[in-house]
């Protein structure tokens, strides 16, 4: 899997630098354990609309939002999801929460294998083309992770 961490909002592989997207979707959502599963159903729904497919996006979006509520979570603030195509055969999505003090760290093997927690971004790695985080704005980062559905990550 091709793995890129993106440190700032100006990257060429952000969202800003691309072309504007052929289709998106975003949804603001409560930063709780219902806001996360809402996230994947959503998600899911607005896939199935787009006639995308949803498997493994929907775990993608699942694990992304999960953190957020997780890691990312300030009390009172949500979290926003964003669904887009965003070239020809490119499915990203974006989960931006207000801690941009806390970045995802990449550690294999975090907590032993028999550990609860902290294969996340692990499996993101896996099931995703590429994936990164960019900061700001000021509070704010955003986790990104993108499919290749036939025209290149």
């Amino acid at each position: 899997m091709n793995q890129r961490i993106t440190r700032n909002s100006s990257s060429v592989t952000g969202l800003a630098a691309d072309p504007a997207p052929v289709l998106r979707f975003s949804v603001p959502l409560s930063a709780t354990r219902r806001g996360a599963r809402l996230a994947r159903l959503l998600a899911t729904e607005q896939l199935r609309s787009w006639g995308l497919p949803f498997d493994p996006a929907r775990l993608i979006v699942a694990e992304l939002a999960a953190n957020a509520v997780l890691h990312g979570r300030v009390p009172g603030r949500s979290f926003r999801l964003v669904l887009a195509v965003t070239r020809p055969g490119t499915l990203r999505f974006e989960v931006t929460d207000t801690r941009g003090d806390r970045l995802p760290v990449r550690t294999p093997g975090v907590g032993g294998p028999l550990a609860e927690s902290g294969r996340g971004l692990l499996l993101v790695g896996e099931l995703a083309d590429c994936w990164g985080v960019e900061e700001g704005p000021v509070p704010c980062k955003t986790v990104w992770a993108e499919i290749d559905l036939g025209g290149g990550c």
